[in-house]
């Protein structure tokens, strides 16, 4: 059974009031790439992220979206230095009194302080439970995307068999029409040099050199052998429980080498013909095969 590398995951999670949505989407990609931007929470977990996704993808680009909400007043980057601000207030209606102002101290007197506000510190029981929280998000969002690219893994299979049963199809076909050209080709080659030379004057053994060097060129016994071989193996790795799409897509650059061959020594209009039928099933191939995990 084979994966598609495009597909979608949701997951959510709750822990005491600790909330996390993650959203995963992927696409298609030579190797496996995680991408993701974290809270400053979890700014140190981004490894560990990037490790759990490729732990059940092998390939793909992914782009992991995080939501994390934290208890109330502890998901601010900022918060308020209530010593500093106290102070500061103290200081200011202090002056205000031996000013005789009458107007009392405001709260935008305070915000002009640049110091009123310092970073929110995330102490360590914080961002455990908060990793605790997105690694179920993660978790889930990875195993709905999986169950996803499977879904469409089964349709991308089934477009693969048809077509590689039709390449097999066509090649037996190859092979029972390949051998009966010798005989037209043999007299066509007869028929050339009576047209050259008198019909008595034939080197018989010259004529069956001829023949033997025409035989061999014509002959595509090898590459319809290496390419029922090449088919047999890429339905093998249809039926693999693992990532195949890298042997899938050598699979199929095999394959177009002996059909060209064949094409290369057809010299037969019905040979060419299957030819061809058979670089267009291949062509579908190859390019669904870049779908492939």
């Amino acid at each position: 059974m084979i994966s598609s590398m495009t597909g979608f995951g949701r997951g959510e999670a709750e822990f005491e009031e600790y909330r996390a949505t993650v959203e995963l989407r992927s696409v298609n990609n030579r190797y496996c790439e995680v991408a993701t931007r974290l809270p400053k929470v979890l700014a140190d977990r981004e490894v560990d992220v990037q490790k759990m996704i490729k732990a059940v993808f092998a390939r793909g680009r992914i782009n992991a979206q995080l939501k994390l909400e934290l208890p109330l007043g502890r998901g601010t980057d900022l918060v308020v230095d209530e010593t500093i601000a106290a102070d500061y207030y103290s200081l200011l209606e202090s002056l205000r009194r031996k000013t005789g102002l009458e107007d009392p101290v405001r709260l935008d007197h305070l915000l002009k302080n640049p110091d009123l506000f310092r970073a929110a510190e995330h102490d360590e029981a914080m961002a455990e439970k908060a990793w605790t929280v997105v690694k179920e998000a993660i978790t889930r969002a990875s195993e709905e995307m999986h169950l996803m690219r499977v879904q469409e893994g089964q349709a991308l299979e089934k477009e693969l068999r048809e077509r590689i049963e039709a390449i097999g199809t066509r090649l037996s076909e190859v092979e029972e029409e390949a051998p009966k050209r010798l005989p037209a080709a043999g007299e066509k080659l007869r028929s050339r040099l009576a047209e050259i030379i008198d019909d008595n004057r034939i080197d018989n053994d010259r004529l069956e050199f001829e023949m033997a060097l025409l035989a061999d060129k014509l002959d595509v016994r090898e590459e319809c052998v290496r390419l029922h071989s090449h088919l047999d193996l890429f339905q093998e790795a249809l039926d693999a429980d693992k990532p195949v799409g890298r042997k899938l897509n050598f699979l199929s650059q095999e394959m177009n080498r002996e059909i060209n061959t064949i094409g290369s020594k057809a010299n037969d209009a019905g040979l060419s013909h299957l030819v061809v039928e058979m670089k267009e099933d291949l062509e579908k191939i190859r390019e669904q095969v870049e779908n492939v995990e």
